[in-house]
């Protein structure tokens, strides 16, 4: 989703492939980045058009460890909201939002995480979003009540084409979930 968002945000022209990460990375994938066996970085390959790191290298460096923090933190926890129950759950809810909490900090004022356009942070959250319907069903709480600054964020990012035609559909999010869910034995 990540790619999506970034090339949509780039206009950049693509040919969409799926690929079933869970069950492994195809041909295709590990042929376009052998050495990483990862997607190359968009940013530098279009540097003409929409940056979304910003240029000086403290700004830089600060939104890579967001989206860092994001990768190890949101990621882990949203996920152990809906694959756990009892204690275990409640402990994910804590920590989701703290993190939220501390990226309401981060985002303050500003409309998106890198000030005034959408960049690397909003992008590197933005899937997240998908699932804040599910979590908020699954966790029984409500993200909008805690954390406000973030679905307004959520929201205005929404409003952008780039954003809105990118971004998986909640309905087959949720499917996925509750698909899994029931593989683990809940519901």
């Amino acid at each position: 989703m990540r790619v999506k968002k970034a090339l949509a945000e780039k206009e950049v022209k693509y040919e969409y492939s799926e690929q079933d990460l869970m069950n492994g990375k195809s041909d295709l994938l590990l042929q376009m980045n052998p050495v990483h066996k990862k997607i190359p970085y968009i940013d530098d390959v279009w540097r003409d058009k929409a940056p979304l790191l910003p240029s000086d290298p403290r700004e830089r460096a600060q939104s890579m460890f967001w989206a860092d923090f994001i990768d190890k933190n949101i990621h882990d926890l949203s996920r152990k909201i809906w694959t756990t129950k009892g204690e275990e759950m409640e402990a994910a809810k804590k920590g989701f939002f703290e993190c939220l909490e501390l990226l309401e900090g981060e985002l303050g004022e500003k409309p998106y995480f890198g000030g005034e356009t959408l960049g690397y942070v909003d992008i590197a959250f933005l899937p997240f979003c998908c699932g804040f319907s599910i979590y908020e069903s699954i966790g029984n709480f409500s993200i909008e009540a805690q954390c406000p600054k973030i679905i307004a964020w959520a929201n205005r990012c929404l409003q952008k084409e780039s954003v809105a035609k990118s971004l998986a559909e909640p309905g087959k999010v949720h499917e996925l979930v509750m698909e899994i869910r029931k593989s683990l034995g809940f519901d």
